[in-house]
């Protein structure tokens, strides 16, 4: 057959996959979702996420009770079965948990002109600016404080484009390094960057301290500089790659990490996926556009479809490789698979105003990088400490339980409610595809760990795929 052939009826395949994931992942009943278009049919339990494989007759019986919406009968046949457990998620909120991990607004500027940049080209909204070396390590002092030996923190660098202070980002590591030593704790390194600023001696140093480097790039060539230009309008795409290159040569200690953020303009995900793994980066993941600070090139109902289809292409392209005994660092993927083999169960989509803080420039304390110089997610400041009451409070409003739609919906224990700042901000346009999404994956668990169940014991190269993520996703 030839090869265009192949190609072909690989995308049709992705395509039919996408249309039954979408119709068939429609929420019916909160407590379970059953996935019966397939040989093995499959029985998800949302309470505590796990994935068990059914006959086909009591397939049938499940799918009779939900077309009636029988919901006493559902958790009847739930406990007959031996598949109820006690609740473990229930409406209690966290309440002032310990501080892991901080991400520092290093430089609030950029040099690159995005067009859907949510930070609004780098300086959140204000004046361009560069946190001192001072407030950097008073924001160490911070993370550090409370924690007894052994304990793990993670410190994350962005911007705008962190280079563009990099001496505040050597000395901030440095004396993140020397303090963790001291005291015994567990230390990891990451940095969001645009890559066009990267030299060999930042590979180097990024290698030395065992970096998680995430580069942003929105495609291939043309279709990356549409979306991320630099301030004149010429293209970014061809200066990046020569920059990172020294880096993807020397991970080893160091991983570098592609993040492509997918609008209407760049939904060629399969081509994308692997000409990125072809540079040699560690991992690839997309993340759709839901929220730009000028409303541009956000994803709508017609993208999120197209983004399913390509999605899903990608996923088989994992599976294809994953049963033939080969590494395919698609991120989306692994984390989708990972998280249902552990179970995942949450009542928050990250660690945003609880375990994790953003900290300006100026030294004041955000639930989430995202929500630097916004009021609707400040949490206090260095000098005076994280805002208790306003944290709580927080915590207890963004509790999955106290979200809409999402009581009623069977993955919002995966999805927890989506990302605070882009549902305050947009509300939810992307629950059918995370819904579509996560169906396919489903099923794709049940292939694999039919079919290749080494892969979940990371006896094809998985075991390392999953990095520090300075974002939650």
């Amino acid at each position: 057959m030839p090869i265009t052939d192949v190609d072909e009826l690989a995308e049709q395949l992705a395509h039919v996959l996408a249309e039954t994931s979408a119709s068939n992942s429609r929420p019916l009943v909160p407590q379970l979702h059953l996935l019966d278009n397939s040989p093995t049919p499959q029985l998800l339990v949302v309470n505590g996420t796990q994935i068990y494989d059914i006959s086909p007759e009591v397939a049938v019986r499940i799918r009779s009770q939900l077309d009636f919406g029988d919901a006493t009968s559902l958790d009847r046949t739930l406990v007959e079965l031996g598949l109820d457990s006690p609740v473990l998620i229930d409406d209690q909120p966290l309440k002032d948990p310990p501080v892991h991990a901080l991400s520092l607004a290093v430089a609030q500027k950029c040099n690159l002109g995005c067009t859907y940049c949510y930070a609004q080209q780098g300086t959140f909204g204000g004046a361009a600016k560069s946190m001192s070396t001072e407030t950097a390590r008073q924001s160490i002092d911070f993370l550090f404080e409370g924690h007894s030996p052994g304990s793990r923190v993670n410190l994350a660098f962005l911007g705008g484009e962190p280079l563009a202070n990099r001496p505040v980002i050597r000395d901030a590591t440095k004396y993140a390094a020397e303090r963790a030593s001291d005291l015994g704790l567990l230390i990891r390194f990451s940095m969001t960057t645009n890559g066009t600023m990267l030299t060999e001696d930042d590979a180097t140093f990024f290698e030395e301290h065992g970096f998680a480097v995430t580069v942003s790039l929105d495609g291939i060539g043309e279709e990356h500089d549409l979306l991320r230009p630099f301030r004149d309008g010429s293209g970014s795409y061809d200066r990046i790659i020569a920059r990172v290159r020294p880096l993807l040569a020397m991970q080893r200690n160091m991983q570098v990490s592609a993040r492509v953020t997918v609008t209407p303009k760049n939904i060629r995900l399969a081509n994308t996926l692997d000409r990125l793994i072809d540079l040699g980066f560690h991992t690839v993941g997309f993340s759709p556009l839901l929220r730009s600070s000028n409303g541009q090139d956000e994803m709508d109902g017609a993208s999120f479809e197209q983004m399913l289809e390509g999605m899903i292409s990608c996923g088989l392209s994992f599976e294809k490789h994953v049963m033939q005994g080969q590494r395919y660092p698609f991120l989306n993927m692994v984390n989708a698979l990972r998280e249902l083999q552990k179970g995942t169960h949450r009542p928050y989509p990250c660690g945003a105003g609880a375990g994790y803080f953003g900290v300006s420039a100026d030294g004041d304390l955000a639930a989430c990088h995202r929500f630097v110089g916004d009021t609707e997610g400040s949490m206090g400041n260095l000098i005076t400490g994280i805002d208790r009451k306003r944290q709580n409070s927080w915590l207890a409003e963004r509790h999955v339980h106290q979200q809409e739609p999402c009581s009623s919906c069977w993955a919002r224990y995966l999805c927890a409610g989506g990302c605070h700042h882009e549902v305050i901000a947009r509300g939810r346009p992307a629950c059918d595809f995370i819904r579509g999404w996560l169906h396919y994956t489903i099923q794709a668990y049940g292939r694999l760990s039919r079919f290749a169940p080494g892969w979940f014991k990371g006896e094809v190269g998985s075991a390392s795929e999953s990095v520090a993520s300075t974002s939650a996703h």
